[in-house]
């Protein structure tokens, strides 16, 4: 079953005063990226949560974002730089001299510079929240990845539809391919014939020459190619895995016949039929590039 790039996925819990909060979204993309979005404290869970998306998703942009609310302030730490108090007090001291100033620098004094004293928040170790977080991560990546399923089955069927009307229209095509190469033969040799005086040609090799630009008409080989990428590309669409550069390619490949069949067949009924042909086989592009 194909599966879409786009998807959203939600993880909750409850928590130590207040929720822990993972969500999973996904857009298209040619390969897949993934950012993770962290409260302080908790980066070191980024690699394992990267791993989870990549063991899910193979394509699309993913984005885990996790909150925690009521998680509470972490211990504080005080540092002193006693360098920084040192060379403060010998400037002070030496500005003191200079200027004849009473007093000496006191603790209070020396305690007012913010370089001397710098307060550091830690935040809290909890190796359970931190488990908590990546099965909640796993719970919005299987709701993402359902998601993701049920949009690719709408995709598959959209597909599928517009399929059988390209193969509908390709059964006329080539029901009138027999029919092109006898035409222009005939319509060739009567525009030829009034171009010449009776018997001023050799009618035979006339004849030959007429017939090889005729063959050159004949789109038989290509709507036969194209019937084979139709087939293959319905067989992709059964399969598991990621199919979506697969289905592309082949796109391409018949888009190449279709547009062959359009210039060598010079008849206005199979230029009806490919132009009808082009329009079903964008709109499946459209839809080939939501496909993982």
């Amino acid at each position: 079953m194909i599966r879409s790039m786009t998807g959203y996925g939600k993880g909750e819990a409850a928590w130590t005063g207040g929720t822990v909060m993972v969500e999973a979204r996904s857009v298209n993309h040619r390969f897949c990226e993934v950012v993770v979005r962290l409260p302080r404290g908790l980066g070191e869970l980024e690699e394992d949560l990267k791993r989870k998306v990549q063991e899910r998703c193979a394509r699309g942009r993913v984005e885990l974002n996790v909150s925690v609310s009521g998680l509470g302030e972490g211990r504080k730490v005080f540092r002193l730089d006693r360098a920084a108090a040192r060379q403060y007090h010998r400037l002070l001291c030496e500005l003191q001299r200079e200027l004849g100033l009473e007093g000496k620098p006191t603790l209070g004094m020396m305690a007012g510079f913010r370089e001397i004293v710098a307060v550091s928040e830690e935040p809290p170790d909890d190796r359970a929240l931190k488990r908590t977080i990546l099965k909640l991560a796993g719970s919005a990546l299987t709701r993402l990845d359902g998601m993701r399923r049920r949009e690719g089955a709408l995709l598959a069927k959209d597909i599928h539809s517009r399929l059988q009307d390209v193969r509908e229209e390709i059964g006329r095509v080539e029901a009138r391919a027999p029919l092109i190469a006898q035409e222009q033969f005939t319509r060739m040799k009567a525009r030829v014939a009034t171009l010449l005086e009776p018997g001023g040609a050799d009618q035979a090799r006339l004849c030959t020459e007429l017939a090889v630009y005729a063959d050159r008409c004949d789109v038989t080989e290509e709507v036969t190619r194209l019937g084979a990428h139709l087939a293959q590309f319905g067989g992709t669409l059964k399969t598991t895995g990621p199919v979506g550069r697969t289905l592309d390619f082949l796109l391409q490949e018949m888009g190449r016949e279709v547009n062959t069949i359009g210039a060598k067949a010079n008849d206005s009924e199979v230029a009806a039929r490919v132009v009808r042909i082009k329009s079903e086989l964008e709109k499946i592009r459209e839809q080939v590039q939501n496909i993982e």
